[in-house]
Order: structure tokens, then sequence, then C-alpha cells
């Protein structure tokens, strides 16, 4: 094992060394920097060790949640100097976490990271541009607890960065908005202002809208490979292939994670309504309370489109999300009904 890590470096506090108090005399503690198949790399006091999961926590599992992912901390055996591998017995409390609905007709949860304190929505300034799309990320890293950030990529490829600003301000209500590029050193020093010891920054955004270019210039290092802009169409090439904590040379951990095409959400009603404040504040003024937004009369929302106040595909977004996040949570519940079902069925066949 090398690298010793000071846990308060990677993001240890209070809550978590409570928390860890009735281990303490027996187990080791660590985070997950990386996730592989069916093994994980660990960052601990004793150093970088690599573990996989007890056959209890494999038996006891309900789903992909129930699994370690990049940011969680984890009870470990008792490390020794010598050790190469060891074994996760349990995962402590999250603080925050991002995850969204695998990609196909499986409802199953995959977890982007956990524990991240502040999380950067990457968009690109070039044809990357996608207002609806930002508005599936806000309303995600506000469903996972963690404080969201916007910064607007590859500025240097952009002729009209104030309006673009303005149109993303538009929708995304309390939240930091910076642009940046790599290329002439822009906008740096504003994502360092969110860098202290122990915090927890994680990266998300489409590939190759220049996250690992980012953190190359955070890192002071080219650690995480990057590729040029292709000709066409002015894409990034996708780079980043594994999520991937690292410690920070000023403080702070970061997560780099790989670009996601597909983002389909989970059950995220509430967080619909704190991403799209400006429509449920209309909808208060509806003539009735449970206002569809549709065909009802004096409906607030719909005036709004017609006076030119909201614009329609905001509208169309904020429905197709609550649409989306509904039918989510009938699957999930539908599911957790036949799961227990099943339970019950093997339950009393026991007892026979």
């Amino acid at each position: 094992m090398t690298n010793k890590y000071n846990l308060y470096d990677l993001g240890w506090n209070e809550r978590l060394e409570k928390e860890f108090e009735q281990y303490r005399n027996f187990y080791s503690v660590g985070r997950i920097a990386v996730e592989y198949k069916n093994l994980y790399k660990v960052y601990s006091e004793q150093g970088n060790i690599l573990a996989s999961v007890s056959g209890k926590m494999i038996n006891s599992a309900s789903g992909r949640q129930d699994y370690p992912a990049v940011g969680d901390w984890v009870i470990l055996d008792k490390i020794k100097e010598n050790d190469d591998r060891t074994i996760i017995h349990e995962i402590l409390s999250r603080k925050s976490k991002f995850s969204r609905k695998i990609a196909g007709r499986t409802f199953e949860e995959q977890i982007i990271a956990t524990n991240v304190d502040i999380a950067f929505l990457c968009m690109s300034l070039n044809n990357n541009f996608n207002l609806r799309r930002l508005e599936r990320y806000i309303t995600m890293a506000w469903d996972s607890g963690s404080k969201p950030v916007i910064l607007l990529t590859k500025a240097d490829l952009c002729d009209d960065i104030e309006e673009k600003l303005k149109q993303v301000r538009e929708i995304s209500f309390g939240i930091d908005v910076h642009f940046i590029s790599c290329i002439h050193k822009l906008g740096i020093t504003h994502i360092n202002e969110y860098i202290n010891k122990g915090i927890t920054l994680a990266f998300l955004g489409s590939s190759g809208v220049g996250k690992s270019t980012i953190i190359n210039e955070l890192l002071g290092e080219n650690r995480q490979v990057t590729k040029e802009v292709s000709n066409i169409g002015e894409k990034g090439k996708h780079t980043t292939t594994n999520r991937e904590l690292m410690l920070l040379p000023n403080g702070g951990v970061v997560i780099d994670t790989p670009g996601m095409r597909e983002l389909h959400v989970l059950d995220v009603s509430d967080s619909i309504e704190t991403a799209f404040e400006d429509i449920e504040e209309l909808s208060l003024q509806c003539k009735f309370s449970d206002c569809t937004h549709t065909t009802e009369p004096k409906c607030a929302v719909i005036n709004a489109i017609n006076n030119g106040i909201l614009s329609k595909e905001r509208y169309e977004s904020y429905m197709k999300l609550k649409k989306e996040a509904e039918y989510t949570e009938r699957k999930l519940n539908r599911k957790a009904a036949m799961e227990y079902k099943n339970y019950v069925k093997k339950l009393s066949k026991s007892l026979r």
C-alpha cells in the first residue's frame, strides 16, 4: 500500500466520526475512490487498498443502491500494514447521492457519485448547448442533496456568451453560473473559490464538454486523458471511462464522471418544484388548486405562455419531467409491491 491519507482531507467529519465509533475497535474505514467490476479502490489512513463486498452485503442487498459507489465511506476489515486486499462490510450513511435510472426499460438506479458537496453541472457553449438537458441536470442535482453550480465550458468557441448566460440564468434560480475557457485560462479562479479542505466536488455533464480538462487544471497535471474537439459539429470526444475520486493539491477532493448520453430521472417530484420555481409560483395563481396546466380555464401557467412570460419550451420540459417522474414512481412502487408479495410467499412456504 502507498499514499497514506488523512481522512479529514478526504472529507471526513464529526458526523462520520460519531457513526464510526461503534466499529472503531475491530474495523478500519476508507472512502471509495474507483469502482471496477466486482472490485473497488479504497483510500484509507493505511493507504490505497483494493476491496470487495462481503457475502452478507451481497445477500442482503435489494438493489444497486445497497452497494458501494464512488464517494462512499465504507467499513472495512481491520487493515494491516502489508495487506493489499480487504473486505467491505457496511456503507456509512450518505450525505448526498447523485443517481439516475439506468438506460433501457429496467427501472434500476445507477449511482453516479455520493457524498458530494458541490455538483458542477458542465455544458459547453458550442453545439452541446441545450437548456432542456441542463434543466434535467439541475433537477437531479437538487434531488441529490448537493449544491449545483453551472459551468458553461469552451467559452472560446462561443460568439454570443452574454446571450447564452442570460438564457441559462433564466432557468437556474438560486444557482451560480460561470463561463470557462481552459484554453484562455478563463474562469478557473471561480472554481477555486469553491475548493476547501474536506469539500467534495463532482463534475457532471455530457461527453466531451471538457470536464477532464478542467480537472487537469485543478490538479496541476495532465492526469485525466483528454482529446481535442472534433471537426464534425465541434463535439468534444469522450474520454473518462470510470468514475474516480482524486485529492486536489490545494485541499478538497474531486470526482470525475463519464459523460452521460441519457439522463433518465427517478422520483424527483420535490426537486422539480425547486428547479422550476417560476412555474410552481405561477401555478399558485391558477383558479383550480389541482390544475394540470393543460385545458383548465384561468390557468396562470398557460396564460403566462400566451403572454410571452413563460417559454413554451420550458413549459414542455417541466411537463415532460413531471410525467417521467410520476411514471417512474409508479413503476418503482409496483416493483416494491411485487418484491414484498414474493417475500411473503417464500415466508409462507418456509413455515409449512
